[in-house]
């Protein structure tokens, strides 16, 4: 599932919202300065278009609610300024009262016209952005053969559905076979190369047997796309650069987890005892970096996952994430901690953890697995 999240703004956010907000100033900012010429011996300038203007310019940037109030500051001013100045026996005071009613009526018509459309186009790209979620991040099943599992995702950025995080699990012939991965980079091309990526993995899984041919036809998946982005347009620089750590898991009958990781956060495997790091015996480049493998393309290594245990797969955002002291989350003691609990009520209560210590500002993606072994003979056990 992908959980609700109060997550930070995304790159050039804070810039553009400091523009926003300079643009929001601007007609009252107007209104300030007439006011000023107006009541000063400088009122010799004549400030009556730039006073109808204001409402004009609210309409831009604000919605009727805004763009009244930049017109009821308008009408105060003009008001303020023919008292003070004695104006009110003179024609123009009039006529520039009327052209700023009726620019105002027109700018609240306006703003409300534009508002509607926005809101309307919000809404699709929203359902059109669920929809890819749906195809591209699909909950795990909650039975996988000896196994139930649950996933969790958390865009760091705001607004955004999916980003350069990725996972799936798949019941096969062969077992029960996992992924979780990052992509280097965020915006489209991260989500372009989490697609390709998973598009690979979840056709080759059904018919390799041997689950490094699995992930090595992941990088060839990147390569051939990062090479059609080559030949495109200069746009696709983001893409051909992209690489992707990755972790691939494949759960059998027996009391094991084969593991192959390219240069990804180790998965978490807790039981009776502590929280135990799965971290592979030879490191491996990403996805998208084969030229740095300098022998075979990497072996399966296998790990104790007995009945009782619980196996998490996560990417960097968790571990990485800081809190105002610049500490790293510990995902190792909040495994421990949480011990017991279901698999969706775990990763609520890792989600709120990670926001608690995070102050609710998450600066990565966060994709989440966690898997139980259960014995073949036992009933569905929670949720």
């Amino acid at each position: 599932m992908r959980a609700p999240l109060r997550s930070r703004p995304g790159p050039g956010a804070g810039h553009h919202q400091v523009l926003f907000f300079i643009a929001e100033c601007v007609p009252f900012a107007i209104a300030l300065v007439v006011l000023t010429i107006e009541l000063t011996p400088a009122h010799v300038v004549y400030t009556g278009p730039l006073l109808v203007a204001t409402p004009a310019l609210a309409a831009v940037t604000m919605g009727p609610k805004g763009t009244l109030a930049a017109l009821g500051v308008a009408v105060v001013v003009s008001v303020i300024t023919a008292t003070h100045n004695d104006a009110w026996g003179g024609q123009q005071v009039y006529t520039n009262l009327v052209a700023l009613f009726l620019v105002g009526a027109a700018s609240v018509v306006t703003s409300r016209a534009v508002q509607t459309r926005r809101e309307s186009e919000l809404n699709q790209v929203r359902r059109i952005a669920a929809a890819a979620q749906e195809v591209l991040l699909r909950p795990v099943p909650a039975r996988l053969g000896p196994v139930r599992a649950a996933s969790m995702y958390l865009a760091a950025e705001t607004g955004a559905q999916i980003g350069g995080d990725l996972y799936d699990a798949v019941q096969t012939r062969y077992g029960v076979r996992m992924i979780v991965g990052d992509v280097r980079g965020k915006g489209l091309p991260a989500v372009r190369a989490a697609a390709v990526v998973l598009g690979a993995f979840r056709e080759a899984v059904h018919y390799e047997d041997d689950l490094v041919e699995v992930i090595s036809h992941c990088g060839e998946a990147l390569r051939r796309d990062a090479a059609l982005a080559g030949a495109g347009a200069a746009g696709d620089d983001a893409f051909r650069e992209a690489f992707v750590t990755a972790v691939v898991a494949q759960i059998q009958e027996d009391a094991t987890v084969e593991l192959i990781n390219r240069g990804h956060p180790p998965p978490l495997v807790i039981g009776e005892g502590s929280a135990r790091c799965l971290t592979p015996a030879v490191p491996l480049p990403p996805l998208g970096l084969e030229e740095f493998i300098g022998g075979p393309p990497g072996r399966l290594e296998s790990y104790p996952f007995a009945p009782g245990d619980r196996l998490l797969l996560h990417t960097d955002g968790v571990i990485e994430a800081r809190d105002g002291d610049n500490t790293f989350f510990d995902l190792a003691r909040a495994m421990e901690a949480m011990r017991g609990r279901t698999r969706q009520a775990f990763l609520e209560d890792l989600r709120d953890a990670l926001l608690e210590h995070t102050k609710g500002s998450l600066a990565d993606d966060v994709a989440l697995i966690v898997v139980d072994r259960v014995d073949r003979s036992d009933p569905v056990r929670g949720r």
